[in-house]
């Protein structure tokens, strides 16, 4: 089972793929992790993300979707991965199941996180002070959920037509948001 959970920078993506990942076995692609880990590790590629990040727009579908296509193409994640902030976009959907299809794979689920920008500054204040992201401030923080609505609105419309679009209160506690998201995977 492949899945694909979305929402804006702060809903609860992490957490709520982390939850997933133990209960059902998955292995989460965070393009998020993904790319922080280009930037701690000082690679060249990390240094042009730590520049595209920090000026509060995302990165390229072309960065992107190479690392995606390393996991995917790898036998062990083979129908075993849930997607945390990825695809961001219609391209970038499209070029997903394009990678999934080469690969005899597809996507089972799609959850979309919805919570409210008041919601998305107030989480993104308290992780900044847990986490210490350099991408976790208001500022940035407003920019990339304006981006962020402005560019998946498409995805919706293209995971709904497909019947794969499940959205999820994400302004509720973890807990109820976890069992909302098992009930939804066990009907699956």
């Amino acid at each position: 089972m492949n899945l694909i959970i979305f929402g804006p920078p702060g809903a609860g993506k992490g957490t709520q793929a982390d939850f997933i990942v133990n209960k059902f076995n998955l292995y989460q692609l965070s393009t998020g992790k993904i790319l922080r880990n280009e930037i701690k590790n000082k690679t060249k590629l990390g240094e042009e993300i730590s520049t595209i990040i920090n000026s509060g727009t995302l990165v390229s579908d072309d960065i992107v979707k190479k690392l995606v296509k390393n996991f995917i193409s790898d036998n062990k994640y083979k129908g075993r991965l849930i997607f945390d902030g990825y695809p961001r976009n219609l391209i970038q959907a499209k070029t997903l199941n394009e990678l999934l299809s080469k690969y005899n794979q597809k996507i089972d689920l799609v959850l979309k996180l919805s919570v409210s920008l008041e919601t998305i500054k107030k989480r993104i204040s308290e992780r900044r002070s847990l986490e210490n992201r350099a991408d976790d401030s208001e500022v940035i923080a407003i920019k990339r959920y304006n981006t962020y609505e402005k560019t998946t609105e498409p995805l919706i419309d293209y995971y709904k037509k497909l019947n794969l679009l499940k959205v999820i209160d994400g302004e509720r506690s973890i807990d109820q948001i976890n069992k909302e998201i098992s009930d939804i995977i066990a009907l699956i």
